[in-house]
């Protein structure tokens, strides 16, 4: 019902953009209470941008930059969160999202996503797929990150079910996203009755995850879930695992103290066998390991040096091979010598 409609309005189009314009317009009027309007009326209103000449559309575009109360909000809070002012910060996302409507919500035909980079794009691609039409959320609007600063407030003052309720917004429009699949783990550490939710994100994000740090939090989330499931050698070995990752002091003296208390000793072979054997992958699918190469390559080829060094940074923080590190010394240089051109 509502591609016949589209097609319908399609097929009266003409030539004059003028003339384009006023019938959409008035089409708008005769759709707006069908039972599809609010997919119709968006689809109406692409119409109608696509109408403008490039002068109308740059100008459009330009006022919607200026008048931007999304980006101004979070810009504004995200000032108070450097000074630690979390408290200030909190009351400038709680009376923005409170009194604004939202929006880019999904409905019958589309669904809004954003995504941080390519990669994550490709990886949302590969795992979970659109179930109806992809539609991008300008980078003008963001929308994510401003639920996911609002969830990072609202779990550090304590407002935890409203903490989860903002962060499962910014899930939704971005599913991929590992960010905020582990502040939501860290939500479900604190208040879940039994630790299940918390390990079920965990085990997302570690499928989805693409850069050390994000790595060695999941192995050390698990570390914590099979503590308190009193399997004390699978907590080492994730534990000892979540290492090659990230040298992190705390989790190496944590080692130390169940190794002590427990007198368990595992190698690296140990570690690896045990995680194995519960179905707990190693590293990074070759998926993202091969995008990640890719992507770091294209940009490069392309000589946009800076894209390039952000995936060959996250490449490195997986492998630790040299030669990649050389490859980002390499870029490092050419990149400052073309600051100093300028």
């Amino acid at each position: 019902m509502y591609q016949k409609v589209i097609e319908d309005i399609r097929r009266n189009l003409s030539e004059n953009k003028d003339l384009n314009r006023k019938y959409l317009i008035s089409q708008i009027e005769i759709y707006k209470t069908h039972e599809y309007s609010t997919e119709i009326i968006k689809e109406i209103s692409r119409m109608i941008w696509e109408c403008l000449t490039p002068e109308e559309q740059e100008e459009f575009a330009r006022i919607v930059e200026e008048e931007n109360p999304i980006k101004e909000t979070l810009i504004e809070a995200e000032f108070y969160i450097q000074n630690n002012d979390y408290k200030t910060a909190l009351e400038k996302l709680d009376s923005f999202l409170k009194t604004h409507p939202k929006l880019y919500e999904n409905d019958n035909v589309n669904e809004y996503h954003s995504f941080s980079n390519l990669l994550e794009e490709l990886i949302f691609n590969e795992y979970i797929c659109c179930e109806k039409e992809l539609r991008y959320i300008p980078d003008s609007q963001p929308l994510e990150d401003m639920y996911y600063a609002y969830g990072f407030l609202l779990r550090d003052a304590s407002r935890l079910e409203e903490a989860e309720i903002a962060l499962k917004e910014a899930h939704k429009l971005n599913p991929v996203s590992t960010k905020i699949i582990l502040e939501l783990c860290d939500i479900y550490k604190m208040r879940a009755p039994t630790f299940n939710k918390f390990y079920f994100y965990t085990m997302d994000a570690l499928k989805y995850a693409y850069s050390g740090y994000e790595l060695a939090r999941c192995y050390r989330n698990l570390g914590f879930y099979y503590y308190e499931e009193n399997n004390i050698e699978l907590t080492l070995a994730c534990y000892k695992h979540s290492l090659k990752y990230e040298n992190d002091y705390f989790t190496k003296e944590r080692i130390k103290q169940l190794e002590s208390n427990y007198n368990i000793i595992l190698s690296e072979n140990d570690c690896e066998k045990i995680l194995q054997s519960k179905h707990i992958k190693l590293e990074p699918d070759s998926f993202i390991i091969e995008n990640l190469e890719q992507l770091a390559i294209e940009y490069e080829n392309d000589n946009l040096y800076n894209q390039s060094l952000f995936f060959y940074r996250l490449l490195y923080s997986i492998k630790k091979e040299e030669k990649i590190f050389n490859k980002i010394k390499e870029l490092d240089f050419k990149t400052r010598r073309n600051k100093r051109k300028i």
